[in-house]
């Protein structure tokens, strides 16, 4: 006795007379993969609310060119003519854009560069990936000033900051990613100081996932975005780092001081700008017209806000109310 449902008898009736292959969909087959989307192209423009303080409601932050292959790191270029730089790290170049707007070539063979900053000798000083390495960009000769920590390689600097003795506070992540070697086994993403000495140090026991770093302007305060928070610590008299704490609940990725002390923090998942006051209290968003990956002020004056990320330059049109520190470039 057949003891198969009717629809089940159907379903082999159909096999019988499509053949197997054509079978298959009857029974559940999965789907085929959906096509993973490009991202949106960026917007041309996008309009601010007020900030106070900050940022004058309906001023403008407009696309100044698209197209890089991957932009981060942006600083003030630490010549006085107000022009910033930022890193095409996928291209192994530092793209400079002039007050007037004008875009050229700064460096190129940077071994892809990411987070850019200048020591207290004027030397411009990148954090690089390939090969893993903390080192001096400009002026030459171009200088390797750290590539290994506890006898093993650097895995893949992301930022870092320097701060006035010629320490560098840098983030190296360590989570597996096809396009850089494996790291060393057990090796887990870390934040490091490298000493005026020379020396590259854990400055904290804290179990991090780090990517921007920043300095107040004091330099008594270290903030680093972890996840989905920023932690700020206190700064010792030898670099290392005490009393880590939440500093707020968002993450991001670079980060940005103005010299009142508020840190802004490009976040893609609200393509913007968060903008914190020194207590950590949220004051407001400036958009982005994609999502961002690095933010800074540049200009002469230091009133000219920058944003770059997904390849793309964005620039505040008009001058800031707030103002970037203007003793040193980041």
């Amino acid at each position: 006795m057949n003891s198969a449902t009717p629809a089940l008898n159907r379903a082999l009736f159909v096999c019988a007379l499509i053949g197997t292959l054509g079978c298959l969909p009857v029974f559940g087959q999965a789907p085929a993969a959906t096509k993973k989307q490009p991202p949106a192209p960026p917007l041309k423009e996008v309009v601010a609310t007020e900030i106070p303080g900050v940022i004058k409601g309906g001023t403008k932050i407009v696309l100044l060119r698209e197209g890089f292959n991957a932009t981060e790191g942006v600083i003030a270029l630490q010549d006085g003519s107000g022009s910033v730089l930022f890193t095409e790290q996928d291209s192994n170049k530092i793209i400079k854009v002039d007050p007037n707007g004008t875009i050229s070539t700064y460096l190129e063979n940077t071994h892809r560069t990411t987070g850019l900053t200048y020591d207290p000798q004027g030397r411009l000083v990148g954090a690089n990936s390939r090969p893993a390495s903390i080192g001096v960009l400009s002026p030459e000769p171009r200088t390797i000033l750290a590539n290994t920590f506890n006898d093993q390689p650097l895995c893949r600097p992301n930022d870092l900051i320097a701060d006035k003795k010629g320490g560098f506070y840098f983030s190296d992540p360590a989570g597996p990613d096809p396009r850089f070697p494996a790291p060393p086994p057990g090796r887990t993403s870390l934040l490091l100081y490298r000493t005026p000495g020379g020396k590259v140090v854990k400055p904290t026991d804290d179990t991090l996932n780090p990517n921007g770093v920043q300095l107040s302007g004091d330099e008594k305060i270290l903030y680093v975005t972890n996840g989905q928070n920023i932690m700020q610590y206190d700064v010792q008299p030898d670099g290392m780092l005490k009393n880590g704490r939440v500093f707020t609940q968002s993450g991001g990725d670079g980060l940005a001081i103005d010299s009142e002390g508020r840190i802004y923090s490009a976040i893609g998942g609200v393509t913007g700008i968060k903008v914190f006051d020194k207590t950590g209290k949220e004051l407001g968003i400036i958009p982005s017209g994609t999502r961002p990956q690095s933010v800074g002020f540049a200009g002469k004056d230091r009133r000219t806000l920058y944003i770059v990320g997904q390849g793309a330059l964005y620039k505040v049109q008009g001058d800031m109310i707030s103002q970037g520190i203007t003793t040193r470039a980041k």
